[in-house]
């Protein structure tokens, strides 16, 4: 009898009015919806309808994306909290400063009182003074309104509501702002569908006061309605049936007119989330446009990868992207590096700078946090920090940078601090062969050659995760093992590790300015992981364990971490010559190959350094002892990037030693770092069928 009476209750249908709860059915307008529940929001998904002997899916939902949605509502929330905390304080200078003004007039009101005429407004009665009293220096108060806020806020400005009141009109609601009122923090879902996101973060980021959902589908918009409606957030969410592209343009325009006439609220949004179905390539000039500019966060998906992280489409790569991708194992981070291109150049036009805050291949998408900022001195930094890559995709798989331009610190002429030239860099990098295999170089670019990630945005997001309730972020643990993984990968340079070393003293200021510069400057001198298999398939020999490789490049000297981008891989400062020098070394140690089987001529055949192998065997004739050819040709590693070592002038190749306990990660914690397929056949789905 019980079980008669779940199986009732759960077939059992309520209306839209109803409290929303996991799986329940829902009945409006003669149709009938499931409920989904994902984080604190629960979408209606109308019960499959079949034509023609087909499902038609009528409301596009994919649960594979929930970890893209739980983190960037967690990345959200970090972003935000520091946001709000600038709001306020700012809101707090603006009405201490009004309050500072009305007190002020407020006094010279009851000094006018006590017998002196009165003057037409607390400027004549300030002049007057000056002039009654000329030795006396004025108070500071003029000097207090004469600066413009730093951080402009949604509010009109103090000084025009003052104006107002002292011209006789009435100053708007809410136009000077409150100590205790709560600024605003807006959110766009600029390609809503079911208004999945726009619901989670009205839900579960407190501080959002307005989430606005768009979508160009008549459909779509009343799917978010429903929902809305169901999870009793009408008064929250803004539904907008629009072009994305209208939608943000139109907000540039209502902004440029605020701009330009000093009346209305703020129309950009703090938050703009790019999520289409695709490339999200032409929505980046309207986005980084409507995104505020003094600091705004900018959230950005592509689902491409067949585009920016595979050689297949380097001609659609191109137009989408303004880059040609590689033909590599390092691809997706080529792919993170292209999009990030492809933001600064759009945004780079109107004056507005970029920093990435957080960039992640995920899956078979790219997920990007930046913030944007209006800062023409930091766009002239743009040249500097994207490069070309010369890669032998065609060969052994080793690259080589080049920086379109060259970003140079050159001192002050008092010597106190330093400034920047933007100039030409030197070109070419290397030549038209790869210097290790002989193959033919590819050219692969421009794309973005700075950092991918904000070590400080990162662990404030891992303190959001650290917090979660892993009952709302179904995917905690892996967000929290992608996040650490990042905050690994990073590898500073020898400048960034002598300026983290900098100890503070008289020159506080100056050093805090230059760094600052160095920072927007600053370039990732490592990028690029290699995958240990790949390498190893080149020379035809089996693959080395992590540990014992990373172990190896450790006991020269060389610093090893993972990439988040693909379970297996490493990111090292070590360069290449040094990399095929270790390798050949794991086939003399521990690995040998059938150097009988490897063709003349091949990749292999040359990495191996057989043909000098072959040259140097001694003839029928000699009486050379084998042993001595065969020390010679495994101690000749690359010339160009070895580092000898010895002493008394005599110098040798370092000796490489598979150390498995000095290459073992020390993991404090146990992180699932990379995606295990939830389900077969997974990825993305299938478009929603409009109607």
């Amino acid at each position: 009898m019980a079980d008669c009476a779940a199986d009732s209750t759960a077939n059992s249908i309520a209306d839209l009015s109803a409290p929303p709860a996991e799986g329940q059915r829902i009945k409006h307008n003669n149709v009938v919806y499931t409920t989904v529940k994902e984080g604190m929001a629960h979408i209606l998904i109308p019960e499959d309808s079949v034509k023609d002997g087909q499902t038609v899916q009528q409301v596009f939902y994919n649960p594979i994306q929930q970890f893209n949605r739980d983190l960037t509502v967690l990345a959200i929330k970090a972003y935000g909290r520091q946001r709000m905390e600038q709001k306020q304080a700012a809101n707090k200078l603006r009405a201490d400063k009004f309050a500072d003004k009305k007190r002020k007039r407020k006094e010279q009101a009851q000094a006018q009182a006590q017998g002196e005429r009165p003057a037409k407004s607390p400027k004549l009665a300030d002049a007057a003074a000056a002039e009654a009293q000329p030795d006396v220096e004025m108070p500071d108060a003029a000097q207090e309104q004469a600066p413009e806020d730093p951080t402009p806020t949604e509010e009109q400005p103090a000084d025009d509501a003052a104006a107002a009141q002292d011209n006789g009109a009435p100053a708007d609601k809410g136009e000077i702002p409150k100590k205790d009122s709560a600024p605003p923090f807006t959110i766009l879902d600029a390609l809503s569908a079911s208004g999945l996101r726009a619901l989670r973060y009205a839900h579960e980021i407190p501080f959002a006061t307005a989430v606005t959902a768009n979508d160009i589908l008549k459909t779509a918009a009343e799917a978010i309605e429903r929902n809305a409606a169901h999870n009793g957030l009408t008064s929250k969410i803004n539904i907008s049936v629009d072009d994305a592209l209208a939608h943000m343009y139109e907000v540039v325009v209502r902004e440029a007119r605020r701009a330009a006439f000093g009346k209305g609220k703020a129309a950009k949004y703090d938050v703009i989330d790019l999520d289409p179905y695709g490339t999200a390539a032409p929505f980046l000039d309207s986005a980084v446009q409507a995104v505020r500019d003094d600091g705004g966060l900018l959230c950005v998906t592509c689902t491409d990868s067949g585009v920016w992280a595979s050689n297949g489409y380097p001609e659609k790569c191109y137009s989408l992207y303004g880059g040609v991708p590689v033909k590599g194992w390092y691809s997706h981070e080529v792919g993170l590096r292209l999009i990030l291109h492809a933001i600064e150049t759009a945004a780079g036009k109107y004056g507005l700078a970029m920093e990435p805050l957080l960039s992640l291949s995920v899956d078979f998408y790219s997920r990007i946090f930046v913030r944007i900022r209006k800062s023409p001195s930091m766009v002239k930094f743009q040249g500097g920090k994207n490069m070309i890559v010369y890669s032998c995709g065609s060969g052994c798989g080793a690259w080589t940078t080049q920086l379109i331009m060259k970003n140079k610190p050159v001192p002050n002429k008092k010597g106190s601090g330093i400034f920047y030239k933007h100039g030409f860099e030197r070109a070419p990098t290397t030549g038209t062969s790869c210097e290790h295999c002989g193959s033919v170089m590819h050219l692969a670019g421009p794309m973005y050659a700075g950092r991918l990630h904000s070590l400080e945005f990162i662990k404030s997001v891992i303190a959001e995760v650290e917090e979660a309730d892993p009952k709302i972020y179904g995917t905690k643990g892996r967000i929290r093992g992608m996040l650490q993984t990042a905050l690994e990968e990073f590898l500073p340079s020898p400048e960034e590790m002598k300026a983290g070393e900098s100890e503070n003293g008289d020159g506080t200021k100056i050093l805090k300015k230059s760094l600052t510069e160095a920072q927007v400057a600053a370039i990732d001198p490592y990028p690029f992981y290699f995958s240990p298999p790949a390498v190893s398939g080149v020379l035809h020999c089996a693959s080395p364990p992590e540990d014992a490789l990373r172990g190896a490049l450790i006991g020269l000297g060389y610093r090893v971490t993972r990439s988040h981008c693909k379970a297996g891989s490493m990111k090292t400062d070590a360069p290449w010559s040094v990399i095929w020098h270790v390798f050949r070394e794991w086939v003399r140690q521990k690995a040998p190959v059938k150097e009988e089987n490897i063709k003349p001529g091949s990749v292999a055949y040359r990495l191996l350094r057989l043909d000098k192998k072959a040259a140097e065997q001694p003839k029928p004739d000699e009486t050379t002892p084998a042993d001595d050819g065969e020390q010679a040709s495994a101690a000749e590693g690359p010339q160009s990037d070895e580092k000898p070592v010895g002493s008394g002038g005599e110098s040798k190749t370092p000796e490489v030693v598979f150390d498995e306990r000095l290459g073992r990660y020390d993991d404090k914690g146990k992180y699932i770092r990379y995606q295990v397929n939830p389900r077969e056949n997974w990825g993305p789905m299938n478009r929603a069928k409009g109607k």
